[in-house]
Protein backbone atom coordinates (compact mmCIF):
# COMPACT_ATOMS: atom_id res chain seq x y z
CA UNK A 1 0.00 0.00 0.00
CA UNK A 2 1.18 3.82 -0.75
CA UNK A 3 2.36 5.77 1.73
CA UNK A 4 -0.03 8.41 2.99
CA UNK A 5 1.36 11.31 3.82
CA UNK A 6 0.67 14.27 5.52
CA UNK A 7 0.87 16.38 2.43
CA UNK A 8 -1.46 14.44 0.66
CA UNK A 9 -4.50 14.35 2.66
CA UNK A 10 -4.17 18.09 3.78
CA UNK A 11 -4.25 18.45 -0.38
CA UNK A 12 -7.50 16.13 -0.37
CA UNK A 13 -8.88 18.03 2.42
CA UNK A 14 -7.99 21.14 0.32
CA UNK A 15 -10.01 19.87 -2.58
CA UNK A 16 -12.85 18.60 -0.63
CA UNK A 17 -13.39 20.57 2.27
CA UNK A 18 -13.88 17.49 4.09
CA UNK A 19 -12.24 16.50 7.55
CA UNK A 20 -9.39 15.22 7.78
CA UNK A 21 -9.52 11.56 8.84
CA UNK A 22 -12.18 10.89 6.24
CA UNK A 23 -9.80 12.24 3.81
CA UNK A 24 -7.02 10.28 5.28
CA UNK A 25 -9.56 7.09 5.14
CA UNK A 26 -10.62 7.63 1.23
CA UNK A 27 -6.94 8.03 0.41
CA UNK A 28 -5.90 4.55 2.22
CA UNK A 29 -8.76 2.89 0.78
CA UNK A 30 -7.78 3.95 -2.62
CA UNK A 31 -4.13 2.85 -2.10
CA UNK A 32 -3.26 6.79 -2.81
CA UNK A 33 -4.86 7.40 -5.71
CA UNK A 34 -6.02 11.27 -5.51
CA UNK A 35 -8.49 11.06 -7.96
CA UNK A 36 -9.78 7.93 -6.91
CA UNK A 37 -10.38 8.86 -3.36
CA UNK A 38 -11.95 12.66 -4.92
CA UNK A 39 -14.21 9.93 -6.56
CA UNK A 40 -15.21 7.89 -3.56
CA UNK A 41 -15.49 10.80 -0.99
CA UNK A 42 -17.97 12.27 -3.91
CA UNK A 43 -19.92 8.61 -3.93
CA UNK A 44 -20.24 8.58 -0.14
CA UNK A 45 -22.47 11.75 -0.45
CA UNK A 46 -24.53 10.82 -2.92
CA UNK A 47 -25.45 7.83 -1.11
CA UNK A 48 -26.18 9.85 2.49
CA UNK A 49 -28.32 12.08 0.55
CA UNK A 50 -30.00 9.65 -1.33
CA UNK A 51 -30.59 8.08 1.82
CA UNK A 52 -32.27 11.35 2.96
CA UNK A 53 -34.36 11.54 0.70
CA UNK A 54 -37.25 11.80 2.53
CA UNK A 55 -36.06 15.06 4.48
CA UNK A 56 -38.14 18.16 4.37
CA UNK A 57 -36.76 21.15 2.10
CA UNK A 58 -38.64 24.13 3.93
CA UNK A 59 -35.76 26.68 3.74
CA UNK A 60 -33.84 27.86 0.71
CA UNK A 61 -33.07 30.82 -2.04
CA UNK A 62 -34.98 32.78 -4.67
CA UNK A 63 -32.47 34.01 -7.45
CA UNK A 64 -32.54 35.79 -10.49
CA UNK A 65 -31.15 36.97 -13.07
CA UNK A 66 -31.80 39.75 -16.16
CA UNK A 67 -31.16 41.84 -18.41
CA UNK A 68 -33.15 44.96 -19.47
CA UNK A 69 -32.00 45.50 -22.32
CA UNK A 70 -32.30 42.42 -24.13
CA UNK A 71 -32.38 39.67 -21.63
CA UNK A 72 -33.51 36.38 -21.11
CA UNK A 73 -34.34 36.91 -17.78
CA UNK A 74 -34.19 33.70 -15.03
CA UNK A 75 -35.42 32.85 -11.71
CA UNK A 76 -34.90 29.60 -9.59
CA UNK A 77 -35.80 28.31 -6.70
CA UNK A 78 -32.94 26.29 -4.42
CA UNK A 79 -34.43 24.69 -1.53
CA UNK A 80 -32.31 22.90 1.72
CA UNK A 81 -33.26 21.83 4.97
CA UNK A 82 -32.10 24.53 7.40
CA UNK A 83 -31.66 28.09 7.47
CA UNK A 84 -28.26 28.41 7.81
CA UNK A 85 -27.16 26.33 4.92
CA UNK A 86 -29.19 28.72 3.12
CA UNK A 87 -27.29 31.76 3.96
CA UNK A 88 -24.46 29.84 3.11
CA UNK A 89 -21.76 31.60 0.58
CA UNK A 90 -21.76 28.32 -1.39
CA UNK A 91 -25.34 28.45 -1.49
CA UNK A 92 -25.68 31.77 -2.25
CA UNK A 93 -23.45 31.58 -4.47
CA UNK A 94 -24.55 27.99 -6.08
CA UNK A 95 -28.07 30.20 -6.46
CA UNK A 96 -27.02 32.79 -8.61
CA UNK A 97 -25.23 30.30 -10.98
CA UNK A 98 -28.33 28.56 -10.90
CA UNK A 99 -30.07 31.88 -11.82
CA UNK A 100 -27.09 32.72 -14.36
CA UNK A 101 -26.79 29.43 -16.64
CA UNK A 102 -30.34 29.35 -17.05
CA UNK A 103 -30.32 32.77 -18.31
CA UNK A 104 -27.33 33.03 -20.42
CA UNK A 105 -27.06 29.28 -21.27
CA UNK A 106 -28.73 27.44 -24.07
CA UNK A 107 -32.19 26.92 -21.53
CA UNK A 108 -33.10 23.75 -19.74
CA UNK A 109 -36.82 21.99 -19.91
CA UNK A 110 -36.23 20.80 -16.29
CA UNK A 111 -34.22 21.31 -13.42
CA UNK A 112 -32.07 17.94 -13.79
CA UNK A 113 -31.49 19.21 -17.60
CA UNK A 114 -30.08 22.60 -15.66
CA UNK A 115 -27.98 21.03 -13.13
CA UNK A 116 -26.05 18.90 -15.97
CA UNK A 117 -24.76 22.52 -17.60
CA UNK A 118 -21.48 24.28 -16.72
CA UNK A 119 -21.29 26.65 -13.87
CA UNK A 120 -20.73 30.08 -14.43
CA UNK A 121 -18.68 30.80 -11.93
CA UNK A 122 -16.71 27.36 -11.91
CA UNK A 123 -15.07 27.09 -14.88
CA UNK A 124 -14.56 23.07 -15.91
CA UNK A 125 -17.18 22.12 -13.65
CA UNK A 126 -20.86 21.41 -13.94
CA UNK A 127 -23.47 22.67 -11.32
CA UNK A 128 -24.39 19.49 -10.25
CA UNK A 129 -20.56 18.79 -9.76
CA UNK A 130 -20.57 22.23 -8.01
CA UNK A 131 -23.72 21.48 -5.87
CA UNK A 132 -22.42 17.08 -4.65
CA UNK A 133 -19.25 19.35 -3.94
CA UNK A 134 -21.32 20.95 -0.89
CA UNK A 135 -23.62 18.67 -0.36
CA UNK A 136 -20.79 16.09 0.72
CA UNK A 137 -19.21 18.31 3.67
CA UNK A 138 -22.91 20.08 4.34
CA UNK A 139 -24.69 16.91 4.54
CA UNK A 140 -28.27 18.47 3.49
CA UNK A 141 -30.87 17.69 0.99
CA UNK A 142 -30.44 20.40 -2.26
CA UNK A 143 -33.85 20.61 -4.15
CA UNK A 144 -34.40 22.29 -7.63
CA UNK A 145 -38.45 22.21 -7.94
CA UNK A 146 -38.45 25.27 -10.14
CA UNK A 147 -36.90 27.15 -13.27
CA UNK A 148 -38.43 29.64 -14.91
CA UNK A 149 -36.87 31.46 -18.27
CA UNK A 150 -38.50 34.17 -20.07
CA UNK A 151 -37.12 35.29 -23.81
CA UNK A 152 -37.35 39.00 -23.18
CA UNK A 153 -35.99 41.89 -21.40
CA UNK A 154 -36.60 41.75 -17.42
CA UNK A 155 -35.99 43.14 -14.50
CA UNK A 156 -36.70 41.86 -11.26
CA UNK A 157 -35.87 42.18 -7.55
CA UNK A 158 -35.06 39.55 -5.02
CA UNK A 159 -36.12 40.12 -1.06
CA UNK A 160 -33.05 40.81 1.35
CA UNK A 161 -33.55 37.49 2.69
CA UNK A 162 -34.02 35.79 -0.43
CA UNK A 163 -37.42 33.90 0.48
CA UNK A 164 -39.08 35.93 -1.99
CA UNK A 165 -38.61 37.07 -5.46
CA UNK A 166 -39.91 38.52 -8.30
CA UNK A 167 -39.32 38.50 -12.25
CA UNK A 168 -40.39 40.96 -14.24
CA UNK A 169 -40.89 40.50 -18.26
CA UNK A 170 -40.82 44.14 -19.46
CA UNK A 171 -40.48 46.54 -22.89
CA UNK A 172 -38.41 49.83 -22.72
CA UNK A 173 -37.48 51.56 -19.66
CA UNK A 174 -35.20 50.95 -16.86
CA UNK A 175 -33.60 48.42 -14.82
CA UNK A 176 -33.99 50.76 -11.73
CA UNK A 177 -38.09 51.42 -12.47
CA UNK A 178 -38.19 47.18 -13.66
CA UNK A 179 -36.94 46.78 -9.47
CA UNK A 180 -39.22 49.25 -8.17
CA UNK A 181 -42.14 47.93 -10.08
CA UNK A 182 -41.09 44.52 -8.63
CA UNK A 183 -40.28 45.54 -5.25
CA UNK A 184 -44.42 46.86 -5.53
CA UNK A 185 -44.88 43.13 -6.83
CA UNK A 186 -43.30 41.72 -4.40
CA UNK A 187 -45.19 43.79 -1.41
CA UNK A 188 -48.51 44.29 -3.14
CA UNK A 189 -49.30 40.21 -4.44
CA UNK A 190 -51.31 41.04 -7.31
CA UNK A 191 -52.70 38.06 -9.01
CA UNK A 192 -52.31 39.73 -13.20
CA UNK A 193 -50.21 41.89 -15.16
CA UNK A 194 -53.48 43.55 -16.84
CA UNK A 195 -57.58 43.12 -16.23
CA UNK A 196 -58.07 40.68 -19.57
CA UNK A 197 -55.59 38.32 -17.71
CA UNK A 198 -58.36 37.88 -15.48
CA UNK A 199 -60.42 34.62 -15.34
CA UNK A 200 -63.65 36.04 -16.99
CA UNK A 201 -65.51 33.94 -14.23
CA UNK A 202 -63.54 35.14 -11.42
CA UNK A 203 -64.86 38.55 -12.90
CA UNK A 204 -68.21 37.74 -13.61
CA UNK A 205 -68.79 36.33 -10.30
CA UNK A 206 -67.86 39.61 -8.57
CA UNK A 207 -69.75 41.60 -10.48
CA UNK A 208 -72.69 39.67 -9.56
CA UNK A 209 -71.92 40.17 -6.29
CA UNK A 210 -71.00 43.76 -6.16
CA UNK A 211 -74.52 43.80 -7.79
CA UNK A 212 -76.77 41.93 -5.16
CA UNK A 213 -74.89 43.87 -2.34
CA UNK A 214 -76.26 47.16 -4.24
CA UNK A 215 -79.47 45.65 -4.25
CA UNK A 216 -79.23 44.38 -0.94
CA UNK A 217 -78.79 48.13 -0.02
CA UNK A 218 -81.81 49.48 -1.53
CA UNK A 219 -79.93 50.97 -4.58
CA UNK A 220 -82.50 51.69 -7.53
CA UNK A 221 -81.92 49.37 -10.47
CA UNK A 222 -80.88 52.08 -12.42
CA UNK A 223 -77.89 53.24 -10.68
CA UNK A 224 -76.85 50.13 -10.11
CA UNK A 225 -74.66 49.76 -13.09
CA UNK A 226 -72.79 53.05 -12.47
CA UNK A 227 -72.13 52.15 -8.69
CA UNK A 228 -70.84 48.38 -10.01
CA UNK A 229 -68.02 50.14 -12.69
CA UNK A 230 -66.69 52.17 -9.41
CA UNK A 231 -66.93 48.99 -7.49
CA UNK A 232 -65.09 46.93 -9.83
CA UNK A 233 -62.46 49.52 -10.20
CA UNK A 234 -61.97 49.17 -6.82
CA UNK A 235 -61.78 45.42 -7.24
CA UNK A 236 -59.03 45.68 -10.02
CA UNK A 237 -57.13 48.15 -7.87
CA UNK A 238 -56.56 45.17 -5.54
CA UNK A 239 -55.41 42.37 -7.58
CA UNK A 240 -54.51 43.67 -11.23
CA UNK A 241 -50.85 44.88 -11.39
CA UNK A 242 -51.36 47.74 -13.53
CA UNK A 243 -54.57 48.76 -11.78
CA UNK A 244 -52.85 49.26 -8.62
CA UNK A 245 -51.56 52.50 -7.06
CA UNK A 246 -47.87 52.35 -7.06
CA UNK A 247 -46.26 52.09 -4.00
CA UNK A 248 -43.76 54.66 -4.25
CA UNK A 249 -46.20 57.56 -5.54
CA UNK A 250 -49.93 56.19 -4.85
CA UNK A 251 -51.56 58.99 -6.42
CA UNK A 252 -50.42 56.97 -9.48
CA UNK A 253 -51.19 53.46 -10.88
CA UNK A 254 -48.60 50.98 -11.69
CA UNK A 255 -49.79 51.55 -15.81
CA UNK A 256 -49.21 55.17 -15.05
CA UNK A 257 -45.85 55.24 -13.99
CA UNK A 258 -44.48 52.39 -16.32
CA UNK A 259 -46.01 54.55 -19.47
CA UNK A 260 -44.29 57.96 -18.31
CA UNK A 261 -41.01 55.82 -18.34
CA UNK A 262 -41.52 54.47 -21.80
CA UNK A 263 -42.06 50.85 -20.20
CA UNK A 264 -45.14 48.15 -20.42
CA UNK A 265 -45.10 45.63 -18.51
CA UNK A 266 -45.80 42.18 -20.09
CA UNK A 267 -45.67 40.24 -17.71
CA UNK A 268 -44.21 38.55 -14.22
CA UNK A 269 -43.47 35.28 -11.79
CA UNK A 270 -43.46 36.10 -8.04
CA UNK A 271 -42.39 33.41 -6.18
CA UNK A 272 -42.32 32.56 -2.66
CA UNK A 273 -39.60 29.35 -1.14
CA UNK A 274 -41.80 26.73 -0.90
CA UNK A 275 -45.29 27.81 -2.37
CA UNK A 276 -46.67 27.62 -5.51
CA UNK A 277 -45.99 31.04 -7.83
CA UNK A 278 -47.94 33.73 -8.89
CA UNK A 279 -47.56 32.03 -12.02
CA UNK A 280 -45.90 29.01 -11.37
CA UNK A 281 -46.66 27.10 -14.50
CA UNK A 282 -46.60 30.21 -16.98
CA UNK A 283 -46.31 33.91 -15.62
CA UNK A 284 -49.02 36.30 -15.93
CA UNK A 285 -48.92 37.74 -19.22
CA UNK A 286 -50.22 40.93 -20.97
CA UNK A 287 -52.11 40.50 -24.30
Amino acid sequence: MAEITAAMVKELRDQTQLPMMKCKKALQEAGGDMEAAKEALRKEGETFIDGRGDRTTEEGRIAIHTCIEKGPGAIIELQVESAPVAANEEVIALANDLAKQLATGPGAATPDELWEQPCPSKPGQTLKEVRDEIVNRIREVFRLPRILRLEAPCGGYVHHDAKSGVLLEVEGGTSELAKDISMHIAAMKPQAATKEELDPAVVDAERNIQIERARSEGKPENIIEKMIEGRMRNFYAEIVLEEQPFVKDDKQTVAAVAKAAGMKVKSFALWKVGEAATAEAEPAAAN
